[in-house]
């Protein structure tokens, strides 16, 4: 096993342009990413640059920085093509996918993302948590998870939703959008055209799911806090 940390980061978040470079405390919010990720002691680091400029801003870093098409749909696809370049003999077996946008990640959520991966028969793995507040379980920012449980805490992912679900009493799971794949999978995967339910839930781990690939799914207690605009960074200074 040979796994590899990869973060996806452009400047043209629709929410928040220019997020990558977005200053906290004196440190650009992708250079906190890189320290997270190399904090897991995992592997290398690379990020999968949109912009130049992203580049240059974590020149002198420990990771591995790789010019990617802006105009790539996805962070998924983002990540392979820069593996691509780096990595045509497919040496990394293990692929985790950090999004840019959690500096405060807890790197110890890696390693349990690609523990997952490494010791069943899953595509891809990610996490989840359960959710305690109805405000964050009716807002469709906040993707839900219909599972069916394996072992404790582990489950296999049935379904994705904006919406509330499944229906009735009992737990609701809040999706955590970090993602390990093997590495052959992420090659499936992203070769795999749009599916139906991807493009009607915008969300694309439901075109996994629709062509039979098995997604594992761990819960765990913390929830990384992402940010998404400048009111969440703002919220994550006042913390840090």
């Amino acid at each position: 096993m040979k796994p590899v940390i990869v973060i996806p980061a452009r400047m043209a978040a629709t929410r928040f342009p220019g997020k990558p470079l977005a200053d906290i405390h004196g440190k650009p919010m992708i250079q906190h990413v890189i320290e997270r990720a190399l904090a897991s002691g995992l592997g290398d680091v690379v990020v999968a640059a949109g912009d130049q400029v992203i580049i240059e801003a974590i020149q002198g870093l420990d990771c591995k920085a790789v010019l990617t098409d802006p105009n790539l749909p996805s962070g998924s696809d983002r990540i392979h093509a820069a593996l691509e370049k780096i990595d045509p003999g497919h040496i990394y077996t293990h692929v985790l996918n950090l999004q840019g946008d959690l500096p405060h990640l807890d790197p110890g959520l890696l390693t349990i993302l690609l523990n997952l991966l490494n010791t069943s028969d899953f595509d891809i793995s990610t996490l989840c948590y359960q959710i305690t507040d109805d405000t964050e379980l009716k807002d469709p920012g906040c993707v839900k998870i219909a599972m069916t449980e394996l072992d404790k805490n582990i489950f296999k992912a049935l379904y994705f939703s904006r919406s509330v679900l499944p229906y009735g009493d009992g737990p609701h799971y809040h999706h955590i959008g970090l993602y390990g794949y093997l590495r052959n999978s992420l090659d499936k995967f992203v070769n795999l055209p749009p599916s139906p339910l991807e493009k009607r839930e915008k969300l694309e781990q439901l075109r996994a799911l629709e062509n039979n690939m098995k997604i594992g799914v761990q819960c765990v207690n913390s929830n990384p806090f992402g940010i998404d605009t400048k009111q969440d960074l703002e919220k994550l200074k006042a913390t840090l």
